[in-house]
Order: structure tokens, then sequence, then C-alpha cells
């Protein structure tokens, strides 16, 4: 028999396979934990069966689509690792996404089925689903194939797709990005030194997100616990992360926010933790100062991007001195810096970001015009993601982001880089959290526009607005400043900046 380090040590394995190993060799060690319940590996692993049993059963073919929009649970771990255990491509959908959307990605998708809970059959109303919908959680066991079936044999090829991503599109249906076998392995692969092995890991974001995913297979891949909240809330996670001795977490930067903002944040019991990452959003120096300082364990932030490309790795705890950066690429990625008509940028200039490693996606389903416009190759023909980003390295190669290309603003012929302007209006001491945005201008053409939630009886906007201004360049200044009683956010945390702009047009 093949074992979990045997595998682990090899050049290749699938997710399915491994949890198969665990179960042999640690059948009764929690794999997925939920407010609900747990599934130890042997239990994981043989739902896992019966969900590859049955939709072999009703001709889900190799390679074809599983939908799943629902809350995080151990039955949805089970039905998305069970459909890659068949041969299929698993399709978590966003629920905050509209109904039209929704409906419309289950259909771009191509997949054959959906599983929905009931909070999400309520929001689709009678919107025509073109996929047979199975119910969560009470249509599961009489879905599921009996206890103790086994799903024939399914040869994977490291290429073959893993899962479906889509991407968080405001307008039309989002690009759907697929990932191979071959990339998700990477990703449990390159985490040999994190301890996943004996983790316990906190899981607070969505299972549709690959934010989630890059913490939840590696941990599964190594025969950790995975803890997963259905919604987030900071008191009932650090309840949460003290009761079961969390050891490992993936936080994006405004849960970091909310958590640390706890006046009893130092009152809970967290040194367990070991390793804790953040991702997908801007994160401030000032913010992983905090968390490097009162919570236990390394502090390591990831920049990359659903569609692969590279990654940087900043460990925080350890260069407390480049906080300011997002790190440097990590062992086999390489970042190139290219200018407006793709030629590389000289040493220390800025440029947009492109990347390449082995974890790459295959492209977006169905869209190869949307493929090749993410791509950009080097004279050798090499491969490259547009991370669709603007940055530098500093003199140690550690990256420096600008801001994301489509949101840098171009007023009266000058580059205006948002992440700028926020960085000054958020030290302003009734500021809890802001965004600029580019908005037209007969005069300039675009001119920079702040958005802001401000504390209770804090100073007046204008007086914030003279203080911010007081302390930016000539050409930087905000032409106005808007307060608002909360900034629109994706359900991982990024800030909705169309939406900002639409919402002051």
């Amino acid at each position: 028999m093949t074992t979990a380090p045997d595998m682990l040590a090899s050049g290749f394995a699938t997710l399915p396979d491994l949890i198969r190993a665990h179960a042999l060799e640690r059948p009764e060690r929690i794999a997925v934990a939920d407010d609900a319940g747990t599934l130890t590996y042997a239990a994981l692993d043989a739902m896992m069966d019966r969900v590859a049993a049955a939709l072999q059963r009703d001709f889900v073919a190799n390679g074809q689509a599983v939908a799943i929009l629902a809350a995080p649970s151990t039955a949805y771990a089970a039905l998305f690792l069970g459909a890659v255990r068949a041969g299929c491509v698993a399709t978590p959908i966003a629920p905050s996404a509209t109904p039209d959307a929704i409906a419309a990605m289950v259909a771009d998708s191509g997949a054959p089925i959906l599983f929905a809970d009931a909070a999400n059959r309520t929001a689709l109303g009678d919107r025509l689903i073109p996929a047979r919908l199975v119910s969560l959680p009470e249509g599961l066991d009489d879905w599921l194939a009996p206890e103790g079936a086994s799903p024939r044999p399914v040869a994977v090829a490291p290429e073959d797709g893993f899962n479906i991503i889509y991407s968080s599109g405001t307008t039309g249906t989002p690009k759907g990005i697929v990932q191979s076998h071959a990339m998700r392995w990477q990703h449990i692969s390159r985490n040999a030194a994190a301890g996943f092995d004996s983790a316990v890991t906190m899981i607070a974001t969505p299972l549709y997100s690959n934010t989630t995913l890059v913490s939840f297979l590696p941990t599964l891949g190594w025969g950790g616990t995975v803890v997963l909240m259905a919604k987030f809330d900071a008191r009932r996670y650090l309840e949460l992360a003290e009761r079961h001795r969390a050891t490992h977490t993936m936080l994006v930067p405004v849960q970091y926010q909310r958590i640390m903002a706890l006046p009893d944040f130092d009152a809970f019991d967290l040194a367990s933790f070991r390793f804790k990452t953040s991702t997908s959003a801007p994160f401030s120096a000032a913010l992983k100062a905090d968390v490097v300082a009162r919570w236990p364990g390394l502090l390591v932030e990831y920049y990359g991007m659903t569609e692969g490309g590279a990654s940087c790795g900043l460990n925080a705890t350890a260069f407390p001195d480049k906080l300011n950066t997002v790190g440097q690429p990590m062992p086999g990625h390489e970042i190139r810096l290219i200018d407006d008509d793709g030629r590389e940028v000289p040493p220390g200039a800025m440029g947009e970001v492109v990347g390449r490693s082995p974890a790459m996606m295959n492209g977006y389903h169905g869209r190869d015009a949307a493929t090749h416009d993410a791509e950009w190759h080097d004279a050798a023909g090499n491969r490259y993601i547009r991370h669709g980003d603007v940055g530098r390295f500093d003199e140690d190669g550690f990256l420096i982001l600008m801001d994301r290309k489509k949101d840098l603003v171009i007023s009266g012929g000058f580059n205006i880089y948002p992440t700028d302007l926020e960085a000054v209006l958020a030290t302003h001491p009734d500021v809890v959290e802001c965004a600029v945005i580019g908005m037209p201008s007969e005069a300039w053409g675009e001119t920079p526009v702040g958005v802001y939630v401000g504390r209770a009886s804090g100073a007046a906007t204008d007086d914030i607005l003279g203080w911010t201004n007081a302390r930016l360049g000539r050409t930087q200044r905000l032409s106005a400043l808007h307060r608002v009683n909360e900034l629109p956010r994706s359900a991982i945390g990024k800030v909705l900046k169309r939406e900002l702009r639409d919402s002051l047009a």
C-alpha cells in the first residue's frame, strides 16, 4: 500500500487519493468540522465514495462540472471532494452573486447537477436553472449512493480539471477559471514546511473562493483538521479558535481588522497558533504590525491570483521592516514587470505584474479570447499570466504594489495611485476605513475622490478632507470626500470600487 507520506514525497498525487490514504492511516482523525458535527477521515472518505458513485449512477461524465451553491459545511466539503473523486470538476458558486448571475454561471459551467441549500434555493426564486437541483441538506441522503458504495476508479491526468472558480465580476457573467489537478497539487506540495499534517485550520471564508481553498486543500492533503465557519463573526471566530486549539488560519485583511479591534481580544487564549496567513486584498503595514505584536505564531501574507501566475510571500514576523511590501517571489515562481507596450521595465521602475509558475490556470472556461488576453509571453515563448496590478521591486527584491491597473487614476496627465492616497487618509484618527476612486472630471479627465467610514462623533468630513490634502502632493489631492456607513465588499473582503463609483455617479 502506498502511504500518504510516500504520495506527498512523489512528483504528483491527487487529493482524493491522499484522503483515502489518510483514512487508512488515521481513520479516527477529524478531517472536517462545522457547527453541526464532524467527519473523520474514514467518514469523509466513505461519503466521497457515495457522492462519486451517485454521480456515476446519474451519468455525470468525467470532466463535467458539478455545481454547489451553499454555505460552508461538512456536507459541502464531501460533495466538492466526491465530485473530484468521480473525475468531475467541482464548481462552487458564490451565493453573494445575484440570482440571474448564479443561473448564468451554472449554465456557463455546463453542470448537469446543482446542490443548493435552503437559503439559496429561496433566493433563486423561480429562476430557471439548467441543471437538476438537489436540496441540501434534506435531499442529500436520498440522492447519495447507499452506504458502502464504491465508485468506478477514474484515471486522472495532471492537466485534467480539478475545479472551476468564477471570478467576482459585477457585470455580465463572471469568467470561469479552470484549475487543474496539477495546480492544486502545487498548492498542497509546496506547504511541506507549514505543519499542516498536525494542523487545526480555522476556515472563515467561503468555499467558493480560491482564498479559502489554498488553505482548505493543503490541510486535508497533509492530514490535518479543518474547522468551517458558515458565516464569519469576529468574536465567534475567537471562541472557536480557542475551543479547538487552532494552529493555522487564512483570513482576509478586513477579518484581521475586525478581530484585532475587539476590546477583549487579548483575553482569548490563542497560544496554540503556529501559522497565520492572509491574501486577496491590501493588508496595511500598521495592521500587520498589530497582528504580529499581539497574536502568537507566524504571520505570512501571500500575494497571487486565482488564475495563478506567480505568488509572493512575506513573512511579516521575520521582516518587520518590509511590511509595506507583499514579499518576494516564492521558490519556482517568476515575476516580471512590463510597460503598456509589453516591454520589460528597467530595474526599480514600475510596471504591470506578470508571473509564471507551476501553479497556473488552464484558462477561462469556454473563453479562448479572454484567456489569450490574460497572457503575456516572453521572447523565449514562456507563458505568463497578467496579474492586473502595478508594482515595483525594492532594492532587496521585495515587491511593492502600487495599485490595480484598472484603478489607476489619470488626472491632468498625472498617474495617481489610489493606494497612496488611501494610506494617508487612513491615518486620520477618525477614519475607520477608506477607499479612493477615480471619477470623471471635465477639467482633468479624472479626479480622485475619497470615501470613508468614520468614527462616531468624529471630525467633520470637510475637516478630514483638508487634513488629508495638506499631507498629499499637489497633483494627488482629493477633489471630494464622502462619508458612508460601510464600504461595499465582496464575501472575501475586497472593496467593490465599481459599486462605489456607481453610487457616486
